[in-house]
């Protein structure tokens, strides 16, 4: 898997570039450095926290490429991830203060929608990533699938796996019975409903893999009930799907995803759907 990991113009880069690492060495990837400045007056600082980077990365199983690129910023990354064939960009917290963050379309949230892989937002400080919450809304394709289609060699290197299905009464399409919004996972999946096929045939996917699958519904506010359990878990990574808008507002993403990437405290993989 090539991974790239965006160095420039993130807090806390430490943990960006240990987190790249740790990814790298579970996959067996490669690794690339990128910095995007404004005009070549910007290229000395960026050759100084590529050499910075360099210095996080020491237990790196591989010699990392470095990249440094002059223009926007996220179209400048979407040209290095094409042109490169990346697998996976990995982005830490832009130097904005929380609140801002929430009130606008972050750097990362833009990102997300530009790219054509998938990006790992940094938060926290890095650690193995053995348990892993996805979040599946049950929309086709499954998210579950995509992931295993774009990332198995990450998957299978994980200890557990809880896929996680929010029921909600405000989503819920006409006509589904009351108990199903009550139900936990182990109930509709005896009982063969849309939700159970699902839940069963990710898990069985899994399965396959080696990693020790769980499923499990939670209800109530989709938003509410994924910080929740991400919390209550104490997974070492959330995966999300995220849908970006159209028209002049395809650059931005659906309210959800905004609102959990906004929330989360630890990393968080977005696929955009």
């Amino acid at each position: 898997m090539q991974i790239l990991i965006v160095v420039g113009g993130v807090t806390k880069l430490e943990a960006v570039v240990r987190l790249g690492v740790l990814i790298q060495q579970m996959t067996a990837g490669t690794l690339a450095f990128l910095v995007v400045i404004k005009n070549k007056k910007g290229q000395s600082q960026a050759e100084a926290q590529l050499a910075q980077a360099g210095k996080f990365a020491e237990a790196a199983d591989s010699p990392i490429q470095t990249r440094i690129r002059i223009g926007q910023i996220s179209e400048e990354i979407e040209a290095e991830v094409i042109e490169g064939q990346f697998d996976l960009v990995i982005v830490g917290e832009p130097f904005q203060n929380r609140i801002f963050r929430r009130l606008t379309v972050s750097a990362a949230e833009e990102l997300v929608a530009y790219v054509p892989c998938p990006v790992l937002i940094a938060r926290g400080q890095p650690r193995p990533i053995r348990q892993v919450l996805l979040c599946e809304g049950g929309r086709v394709p499954l998210l579950l699938n995509i992931v295993l289609d774009l990332l198995p060699s990450l998957l299978k290197q994980v200890d557990e796996l809880t896929v996680l299905h929010v029921m909600s009464q405000i989503a819920a399409g006409p006509g589904v019975p009351g108990w199903e919004l009550r139900a936990e996972a182990g109930e509709l999946i005896q009982k063969h409903t849309p939700e159970g096929a699902w839940l069963q045939e990710g898990l069985a996917r899994l399965e396959q893999l080696n990693v020790r699958p769980e499923a499990k519904v939670r209800h109530g506010l989709i938003v509410r009930e994924i910080l929740a359990e991400a919390r209550s878990g104490d997974y070492d990574l959330v995966v999300i799907g995220a849908h970006p808008a159209k028209g002049w507002q395809r650059y931005l993403l659906d309210d959800l995803a905004r609102e959990i990437i906004a929330q989360v405290d630890r990393p968080v993989l977005v696929i955009k759907r």
